[in-house]
């Protein structure tokens, strides 16, 4: 949760960028995070130069080799401005272009990144501005980031950009991703945008299991296998790729892949053993450009689209093509359980429409996940978790793959509040020390019982979560409750849980009618008493 102070500090920042002729807002994130990373970078090395020195070792791993001291920050931020431009231009910026070798995800990604900054005053003062951040806290960086975002004009529209921080570590922690040698647990985000999902894994990981380096199986594992990101957009890919190297993760695999489409024998398959995503759910997708077992996953046969002829205003004829489509949500869907290695388990964002959609592909999916694999659970979220970009009623499904079932007792949760207000200020509702303690609980660590159930439901979610055996005993009025496959199945496979929630009636004991007439009559004289005196003094 950022301060007010280093809210001001982004803001001054995003004007000096304006000001200075940067006007795209994700080109204004794009230059924000290279300085951002540049500095972090200088961290880095000094951290291990302190180790280096405290326990008497040569440097081991540095970001700077000799003779490149001159590309550090706090080299180079407190000389001329003129001659900091040219180093950062022509020096400084190639130096983390080329920062991995050219076959890695990061190279790959950075060799269309262009320095932006348009003149040395604007640099000066940015980097000024940047150094006076207090980024000593891990958490600070992500909740800079998540502000930054929130900035947008396209967050409304691409709303897989910007998942609130404190439900993507809900699902982490619900799906208390794994790093122990053979045990440890393959991610993926097929939709990964600036892949904040797998940094709130990362995070979890970290918390949980301490720093991967001390074992060595782990430490592999962790840099260069365990986390996968997917999406075609490049500059959000470029700073999800910065942001994982920022927080430790040294060769993530962050790739341009439309997760949807066909690509043949180069479909990925059975490769993960956990997927946590919000995939866009904005749109369809036409039939020509999706991979064929996607729709046949939804009960549906592929189709190619049919030219027709088509009068333009100048009533000249034109061929246009037309074809069925499929929306992108069902289609997530259908490529996560193609994804998932078997017993692979998953926590995904949906609209409120998949849960109970009467279409065939809806029912489709729906049928496959009760049937087929193993629904664990259906959180509903209120419909305020994503403003102000978009007011749609959304759930988290949470389910594991098996390809024969499984399924036996859907948990059903009816999440009331998180932890801000449901309006499109989302102003915070809990006190610093309450927001802290939630932290704590969603990665993973034991703490006192949470005093704010009012406010946010999410410590409630994870205790009752992982005591589900517990859940058997409560009534459908209570806020969560278990629902048998064989009611699913009775009531066509709706997952809404306004089909299964029971709904308490209080009774209310009104007057009688001759007490109610008694009072409309003396409301009535007490009205016509007060014209006749108004009357009187007119």
């Amino acid at each position: 949760m950022l301060t007010g102070k280093l809210r001001n500090q982004v803001d001054k920042i995003w004007e000096a960028f304006w000001t200075g002729g940067i006007s795209n807002p994700i080109s204004v994130i794009e230059q924000f995070t290279y300085l951002l990373f540049i500095r972090r970078l200088d961290d880095i090395h000094t951290q291990r130069e302190q180790v280096a020195n405290a326990i008497g070792v040569p440097l081991n791993n540095p970001v700077f080799a000799p003779g490149q001291e001159a590309l550090r920050w706090h080299k180079f931020k407190n000389i001329d401005p003129q001659q900091m431009y040219e180093r950062v231009r022509d020096q400084v910026f190639p130096f983390i272009k080329n920062l991995h070798d050219a076959d890695s995800t990061f190279a790959q990604h950075m060799k269309d990144a262009i320095f932006m900054v348009p003149k040395a005053s604007v640099l000066d003062l940015v980097v000024q501005l940047i150094d006076q951040l207090d980024l000593r806290d891990r958490d600070t960086s992500g909740d800079l980031y998540e502000y930054m975002l929130s900035k947008l004009s396209s967050a409304g529209t691409n709303g897989q950009f910007r998942t609130p921080r404190h439900i993507i570590r809900l699902m982490v922690a619900m799906t208390a991703p794994v790093l122990d040698g053979d045990k440890s647990d393959t991610l993926c985000d097929p939709a990964a945008g600036t892949c904040g999902f797998l940094m709130a894994a990362e995070e979890y990981v970290r918390a949980c299991y301490g720093d991967p380096v001390l074992r060595h199986d782990n430490d592999s594992h962790f840099h260069n296998r365990m986390f996968t990101g997917f999406d075609f957009d490049q500059h959000m890919l470029r700073i999800g790729a910065m942001n994982l190297l920022l927080h430790g993760v040294n060769n993530p695999t962050v790739a341009y892949r439309d997760s949807l489409s066909d690509h043949g024998e180069g479909n990925i398959r059975e490769a993960y053993s956990l997927i946590l995503a919000n995939p866009p759910f904005k749109g369809s997708v036409a039939y020509d450009e999706l991979s064929p077992d996607l729709l046949s996953a939804l009960g549906k046969s592929p189709k190619k689209a049919q030219t027709r002829k088509k009068t333009t205003e100048h009533g000249e004829e034109a061929a246009e093509k037309k074809g069925p489509s499929e929306k992108s949500e069902l289609l997530f869907l259908a490529l996560i359980l193609r994804l998932l290695k078997t017993g692979g388990r998953a926590a995904v964002i949906v609209p409120d429409g998949v849960l109970f959609g009467s279409t065939k592909s809806h029912q489709a999916i729906r049928q496959t996940l009760v049937d087929k694999h193993k629904l664990d659970a259906v959180i509903s979220m209120p419909s305020g978790v994503f403003k102000p970009y978009a007011g749609v009623s959304t759930a988290i499904l949470l389910f594991t793959k098996t390809g024969n079932g499984g399924t036996d007792d859907v948990w059903f949760y009816d999440m009331r509040a998180d932890g801000w207000s449901l309006d499109d200020k989302r102003n915070a509702l809990l006190s610093e020390a309450q927001q802290e303690a939630l932290n704590r609980r969603l990665l993973g660590e034991a703490g006192e019982p949470f005093e704010a159930h009012e406010q946010c439901n999410l410590p409630d979610i994870l205790d009752r979560w992982f005591a589900r055996e517990g859940e058997k005993g409560r009534v459908r009025s209570e806020q969560s409750f278990l629902v048998p496959k064989e009611e699913i199945v009775g009531n066509g496979y709706d997952l809404a849980i306004n089909r299964y929630k029971q709904v308490v009636y209080e009774e209310v004991q009104y007057d009688a009618p001759q007490v109610i007439l008694a009072r409309i009559k003396a409301l009535q004289q007490a009205m016509e008493q007060g014209i006749e005196a108004l009357e009187g003094m007119l």
